[in-house]
């Protein structure tokens, strides 16, 4: 069995919080809870390996329909105005529209790929990391106190969330992530004083 200390965890920051130059913020938020980062790169993510991230399943992809309509709910617009932003109320059309959004941008700048590891690793980041809509995220995480976008704010300017940062939601969505993003590249090994000795 895995020692907690152990488990490891992806986290990529995304164009948004490496263009508000926040790298260094973020990677110390890990390292203040007793994680540590055990690989990192800058890279510029090619649509390919984004497209490969992102599942395509259509039950994904509907997904992402029905969250924009539930957006447009929650915000009072009808579903006419589904229909005039994006030319069609198919779910899966509208989820196939908002998935594209997502990888324009996931190639729009660098990113900052990164393997954490520490105690139950998967659940931490997720926490130091806040809600997925920054707008509803609480302040002390990375997305409340450094974005306030909002889904709708998304749709309406045709574009993804900026949402500063992506962590794997469990265990095997990691194993899974560190797998695709770092492959052949190292998962370093050392001890942080303090915490591993």
């Amino acid at each position: 069995m895995m020692h907690p200390k152990e488990e490891k965890t992806f986290v990529l920051i995304k164009p948004d919080g490496v263009r508000k130059g926040l790298i260094g913020e973020i990677i110390k938020r890990f390292e203040q809870r007793d994680l540590k980062v055990v690989a990192m790169e800058m890279f510029q993510a090619t649509r390919k390996e984004i497209d490969s991230h992102y599942p395509k399943a259509d039950s994904w992809v509907r997904r992402l329909g029905e969250k924009t309509l539930s957006t447009y709910e929650k915000n009072g617009l009808s579903i006419d105005e589904v229909k005039k932003d994006f030319g069609t109320t198919d779910l899966l059309k509208v989820g196939k529209v908002v998935r594209g959004w997502l990888v324009d941008f996931m190639v729009s700048a660098p990113m900052v790929r990164m393997v954490v590891q520490g105690v139950h690793a998967v659940p931490m980041v997720r926490k130091i990391v806040g809600a997925t809509m920054p707008a509803s995220a609480e302040m002390g995480t990375i997305r409340g106190d450094y974005s306030a976008d909002s889904a709708l704010s998304a749709n309406l300017e045709r574009r993804s969330v900026y949402n500063l940062i992506h962590a794997s939601e469990t265990t095997e969505e990691a194993a899974h992530e560190i797998k695709h993003w770092f492959g052949k590249h190292p998962i370093h090994k050392y001890k942080r004083f303090g915490i591993d000795e």
